[in-house]
């Protein structure tokens, strides 16, 4: 059987609801895994995803800032919501399905603009994060268990992930202590990259472009910031990928577009 799951940092559900119903439409997600949902869980649009077709939503979210969610037609039996560096952040998700199946719903923190932890609190808390994650990774999660973790990581590990390697070395997404951080939760498992299993590293790939660029189309200062994972558990069963580049372009966009992976499981 097929199955087909998207991930996409919506940049505010309720104002992007009508974006979402265009992703279902064009792309046919079976399970939508959303983060920076930006709604406290009270007034989480439910019907509106229900009427989407995804009999089965999980949310955990709150006013403003952050929120994951796993939007699913199959049926979801538990969900958990794990808080990383003692902050009720909203931050991830955990849904698994009827049949085993582990959906984690990621949004990792930006860091801020300082690649400096003694100096940026925002960074330091980034960099705790993904230790945090990982060590609970080699913990709790095993190379034989099905488990997807998708979401935001908020870095682009790989040279051809950024516009340019050598001048982003020092920007926030693309530090080599990022870069580190994320390769130790990558590996923890290990993970498996999905969409790189089908596009080579030598191929530039981009999901996010920042709304400060005037015209984002013609410079293509992009990064690949939106990852799909999988355990090695997984690894068979993937059948192809997609970054919906084209959805940056719609009306009122989020900086970040789609990624969709495809499985047979």
């Amino acid at each position: 059987m097929g199955l087909r799951l998207v991930t996409w940092n919506v940049n505010s559900l309720r104002l992007r609801i009508d974006l979402v119903g265009r992703i279902v439409a064009e792309m046919a997600p079976d399970i939508l895994c959303l983060q920076e949902i930006k709604v406290d869980d009270p007034l989480f649009p439910l019907d509106a995803c229900r009427d989407l077709g995804f009999e089965h939503v999980a949310f955990h979210g709150m006013k403003s800032y952050n929120g994951v969610a796993v939007l699913s037609r199959r049926p979801i039996r538990s969900v958990r919501t794990p808080s990383w560096c003692g902050k009720d952040d909203r931050r991830h998700l955990i849904a698994e399905l009827d049949d085993g199946l582990q959906v984690h719903s990621l949004y990792v923190p930006a860091g801020g603009d300082i690649p400096d932890p003694d100096i940026n609190p925002k960074f330091a808390h980034k960099l705790d994060f993904l230790r945090q994650v990982t060590e609970w990774m080699q913990a709790e999660i095993r190379p034989e268990d099905k488990v997807i973790l998708a979401g935001d990581f908020n870095v682009a590990p790989l040279v051809n992930d950024v516009w340019s390697h050598k001048q982003l070395l020092s920007v926030v997404s693309h530090t080599p202590i990022e870069v580190e951080a994320l390769t130790a939760l990558q590996n923890s498992v290990p993970f498996v990259d999905a969409v790189r299993h089908f596009v080579p590293e030598s191929e530039k790939l981009f999901t996010w472009w920042s709304y400060r660029s005037p015209d984002w189309t013609r410079n293509d200062r992009g990064r690949r910031l939106d990852h799909i994972w999988v355990t090695p558990a997984l690894k068979d069963s993937l059948r192809a990928t997609l970054v919906a580049r084209e959805a940056r372009a719609w009306p009122q966009p989020s900086d970040h577009v789609p990624v969709m992976v495809d499985f047979d499981l």
